[in-house]
């Protein structure tokens, strides 16, 4: 599919030189007396490699097709992640440093949207929030709550994240893996 290069976003995928590429920032530029252009930073999903590329905002790129598929997190190996389509029972594979930090907070069993592209996995949409259990965490002092402090907390899947310092043991907390950043506290 084509589109005009002026309405270009953050997110989207195209394919720049027979390759797969995410576009990660735009800068929409116009000189007074020139031609308005759009300035990109696009990053290789492959590769990982990030370059600047200015087009014409009248001229036409072209946009790959991304399907999106809710797929059950299996496991992690150390260098590699692994969905399965529980429609198909057909497994993929994703490189880690492809999917990022929010990998850290993946939980074997749930379900996330994997981004496909002619069936090759591309890259896992992050959710706006995981529920994680806390395993480990020291007690909080009593009278130290006026200041909103905060205090490390291991969760179940290994990350350590700052949490309040009412959060205990055992439960059950929401954070936004893309900051990791605590949200807060959450029924099972």
């Amino acid at each position: 599919m084509r589109t005009n290069a002026g309405n270009l976003k953050k997110g989207e995928y195209l394919l720049h030189e027979g390759k797969i590429w995410q576009v990660a920032k735009t800068e929409f530029s116009f000189q007074g007396r020139g031609m308005a252009v759009m300035r990109t930073k696009i990053k290789n999903v492959e590769s990982g490699k990030n370059i600047d590329v200015t087009y014409k905002t009248t001229e036409s790129v072209e946009t790959a097709d991304i399907e999106v598929k809710d797929m059950q997190f299996l496991y992690k190996d150390g260098k590699n992640l692994f969905f399965m389509d529980t429609d198909t029972y057909n497994q993929i594979s994703l490189p880690e440093h492809v999917v990022g930090s929010i990998a850290q907070f993946f939980k074997e069993g749930k379900k996330y949207y994997v981004l496909l592209h002619n069936n090759i996995a591309l890259n896992v949409r992050p959710p706006a929030s995981v529920k994680l259990k806390v395993t480990a965490t020291q007690q909080g002092v009593k009278g130290d709550t006026v200041s909103q402090a905060k205090k490390q907390a291991t969760l179940e899947t290994g990350v350590s994240v700052m949490v309040p310092l009412f959060i205990k043991q055992g439960d059950m907390i929401a954070i936004n893996p893309e900051t990791g950043a605590y949200v807060e506290r959450v029924k099972e």
